[in-house]
């Protein structure tokens, strides 16, 4: 799975492309949440590598930050944003909203955080243990069927037809298809 991301952890190994290319890995891991925005992020890697007269930053490692926001060379402009919004997210949604991301393609670095919330939350449905799980529930909430009907209904060709074209599943959540 690996989806979660904990936000609070968020940080990046910062050395610099001088150092490395001199066979060194100095650096050191710096947390996110020690910063406001990505100027005072950028100002305390100036200080940690105040030796060298004009830094070429190398983030050589990252921890629970989405890809697409940080690359060796590369921050995103939107990083602190997206790290914001995702903290004010319930800790639940956090990883199917992961999930949705990464099978709708969706990227933190060109698109709007904030619409990528909506556009998710018009979309998760929940969580289940199988398809068939949730076609359990689906005929249970939306259909009046006598108990005798019940005992004869097929859900597991119900779910087969259900997530064909009006859902999809992956890692235990359901998400339907707008």
């Amino acid at each position: 799975m690996a989806h979660q991301i904990n936000t609070l952890e968020a940080s990046i190994y910062v050395g610099t492309y001088g150092k490395y290319n001199a066979g060194s890995l100095f650096g050191k891991w710096l947390n996110l949440s020690n910063y406001s925005d990505k100027d005072e992020f950028y100002t305390a890697c100036r200080e940690l590598h105040k030796d060298e007269r004009d830094p070429e930053f190398m983030f050589q490692d990252f921890e629970n930050i989405p890809e697409d926001l940080i690359s060796e060379s590369w921050i995103s402009d939107k990083i602190f944003d997206v790290l914001e919004a995702l903290d004010d997210m319930e800790e639940s949604q956090q990883e199917p909203f992961m999930i949705w991301c990464n099978n709708r393609s969706h990227s933190f670095s060109d698109e709007d955080i904030y619409d990528l919330i909506r556009g998710f939350e018009n979309e998760y449905v929940g969580e289940y243990e199988d398809e068939e799980d949730y076609a359990y529930n689906y005929v249970e909430q939306c259909y009046d069927l006598p108990e005798f009907v019940l005992s004869y209904f097929d859900y597991e060709k119900f779910a087969h037809d259900l997530f064909m074209g009006d859902y999809w599943f992956e890692d235990g959540y359901v998400f339907c298809n707008s």
